[in-house]
């Protein structure tokens, strides 16, 4: 059965301008449960009530009363066969538009909630792209220090080997006696909740906090050192200390260069 004709009935029966063999049909096209059309009726009945509901109830004046009541006692009379297809119109151009304020309210709705998503997930992206940026940027400046450092024949390249809290890990000091350095670490594994890895330089009788770091989900860092002044850098170290660092050594040893 072609289905396009109870289409178009469906909003005309909403308003009550269906009638004669078509208001049957719909009907009886309802009584045998039709789900698409029952949808339509459902929502074009709701919108229709809302549109009722917003409209303010006014008290019209004797004379607009009285001249009403003269339109209606005419309507009482016969009239000629078109009146239904005007009232037929009428009511069609109703549904349409309830129709349509329902698709463009739907519609609208829809692509305001991914605008919205759009949105978010912009903002989102800028950030990430702008920490990465930063990140680079600073790499690329550690990279270029390190190869000023490296094109000093004071420099040295100290190896740091794993000890027994984490003997898989490595690092590596490039490092100036007066222009400091750069410290590469690999292999680490997270350090506890609430504490961080800490570097220490000896240079006499008394480590010195060399800067905190944290590694990343490969175990890796890399951190500026600041120069000491205290005489030649003896040992490299680095322990597990509380977050944000102390200013001598109390956790454990997990790195350390050759004395």
């Amino acid at each position: 059965m072609n289905h396009e004709p109870f289409e178009t009935l469906a909003p005309v029966y909403v308003v009550g301008a269906l009638d004669g063999d078509d208001l049957v049909r719909f009907e009886a096209h309802l009584r045998d449960g039709c789900a698409e059309c029952e949808a339509v009726v459902r929502a074009s009945t709701d919108a229709l009530a809302s549109l009722t509901a917003e409209a303010t109830p006014t008290i019209p004046p004797a004379h607009v009363r009285d001249a009403l009541l003269r339109r209606v006692d005419a309507s009482s009379r016969p009239r000629p066969a078109r009146f239904g297809w005007g009232r037929w119109a009428a009511a069609t151009a109703v549904a349409v538009g309830l129709a349509a304020m329902l698709t463009g309210g739907v519609v609208a709705s829809r692509y305001e909630k991914r605008i919205g998503v759009i949105a978010r997930e912009t903002a989102l992206l800028r950030d990430t792209m702008r920490r990465e940026q930063a990140a680079l940027r600073d790499e690329l400046a550690r990279a270029r220090a390190v190869a000023v450092l490296l094109r000093d024949p004071a420099t040295r390249v100290v190896t740091l080997n794993g000890l027994a809290a984490a003997p898989a890990a490595r690092g590596r000091v490039v490092w100036h006696e007066t222009a400091g350095g750069q410290l590469y670490v690999a292999g680490l594994p997270p350090a506890p909740a609430g504490k961080v890895y800490e570097l220490w330089t000896i240079a006499g009788a008394t480590p010195k906090p060399g800067g905190v770091f944290d590694v990343d989900t490969a175990g890796s860092a890399s951190i500026a050192i600041a120069p000491v002044g205290d005489g030649p850098v003896k040992v490299f170290a680095v322990t597990v200390e509380p977050a944000g660092g102390v200013p001598a050594p109390t956790g454990a040893m997990v790195l350390a260069s050759a004395k």
